[in-house]
């Protein structure tokens, strides 16, 4: 057990007094720098605790330029204004940091990506690309390959993007790569360079064996240069890399099995992929198909048997489309009410939804035209999503 002295009693109001003393030196160091403090300083907060932002920032550009030295205060302002789309102000506060001569070496190089921002966002890739190339070899060197990296993309220099993503293996994947690879290909086809088209194609696939960018692109070069069975070959190597995308190459593939004479086998194939993968895009196609080579009642059976797999409104939609041809005139109004009832119904669920952001499109890309990202399209309809994992 303790024992305890009275004598010790003395302490409490020894330690009271010395707590006392400090609050009230640290009191009397924050009235110090609350009065050094613009007065529009306080009135900017008062602004922003009321939502007036643009009062806000006004009264913060006053404090500015009463006391030049609030560096974190230039940061804040300049990287406001960027999020607010008013770019020339943004610059002119990033370019007024770097103009000055008392700031360190590290807030000079923070105050030149942030301009390089600034461009970037005003869509002054030149600038930028000038900024953030000066930034490469410092402490912001990755941020810099970065940016150069989305800038490269911007500008559809694929070259530049190749070597810079190489600089990256953490940042930059090989399917990205691959599909830079593929830019290049699809250049010099439209260019009509076969050879050099042919050895960027390798360079992606040996790179990303599951490119099926670059398969589909190896097809339709040998089909251009005559060479059916070899593109039927490339195509059909999409089932092993990603089956999702063989409703992509379908209609080609079947033109190809035509032009050799053998249509038979070419629908046959796009049965068995329907059958094994089911897509509504495959459905389409094959919906086609069927109708030219066997008539609406062979297709009214192909997509009454793949609605009882898959129900869906798109393939109801293709359902009536068969049952309008093949029913006598005077049921045909009635049908057709129906029909353009579901059609106008399924417009809204044909697109296609990007699987990194969600954003929905009505054409097929393969590359997000809203985060960028690449092969993030797997060519299935909105309604798909919710029948297939």
């Amino acid at each position: 057990m303790i024992e305890f002295e009275y004598w010790q009693l003395l302490l409490f109001p020894l330690f009271f007094v010395l707590g006392w003393a400090a609050a009230r030196i640290d009191i009397k160091h924050l009235v110090r720098e609350s009065r050094a403090l613009p007065r529009s300083y306080f009135q900017g907060l008062n602004f922003l605790l009321n939502e007036q932002p643009d009062k806000a920032i006004e009264a913060f550009i006053e404090v500015v330029k009463v006391d030049p030295q609030t560096v974190e205060l230039h940061f804040a302002l300049g990287n406001l204004f960027r999020r607010r789309g008013e770019t020339e102000r943004a610059i002119r506060m990033h370019q007024n940091l770097i103009e000055r001569v008392d700031l360190s070496p590290e807030l000079k190089l923070q105050a030149l990506s942030e301009l390089g921002q600034d461009f970037l966002k005003a869509g002054l890739l030149d600038r930028a690309e000038e900024v953030f190339s000066r930034l490469r070899g410092t402490s912001r060197d990755e941020e810099a390959k970065r940016n150069l990296l989305e800038i490269y993309q911007q500008e559809k220099d694929w070259q530049k993007a190749i070597a810079i993503a190489k600089e990256m293996p953490d940042y930059a994947t090989q399917k990205e790569i691959a599909n830079y690879y593929c830019e290049l290909a699809a250049g010099e086809m439209i260019n009509s360079r076969p050879d050099s088209a042919r050895q960027y194609l390798d360079s992606a696939l040996s790179l990303h064996r599951n490119c099926v960018r670059a398969s589909v692109l190896q097809g339709d070069l040998l089909q251009q240069a005559g060479d059916l069975a070899a593109a039927i070959e490339a195509w059909k190597r999409i089932e092993s890399q990603n089956p999702a995308y063989l409703a992509i190459v379908a209609r080609k593939l079947q033109d190809a099995y035509l032009a050799q004479g053998q249509r038979d086998e070419g629908l046959q194939l796009l049965r068995g992929y329907l059958a094994s993968y089911p897509s509504l895009d495959l459905l389409e196609t094959v919906f086609q198909l069927v109708m030219d080579a066997e008539g609406p009642e062979a297709a009214y059976r192909l997509v009454r048997d793949e609605l009882r797999r898959n129900p869906t409104l798109l393939g109801l939609d293709r359902l009536l489309e068969a049952q309008l041809l093949g029913v006598p005139p005077e049921k045909r109004a009635d049908l057709e009410l129906v029909r353009n009832l579901v059609h106008n119904h399924t417009r809204r669920l044909a697109r296609y939804r990007c699987d990194n952001c969600g954003f929905k499109a009505r054409h097929f890309y393969w590359r997000c035209p809203a985060c960028g990202g690449w092969e993030t399209y797997p060519p299935r309809r909105t309604e798909e999503f919710d029948l297939i994992p």
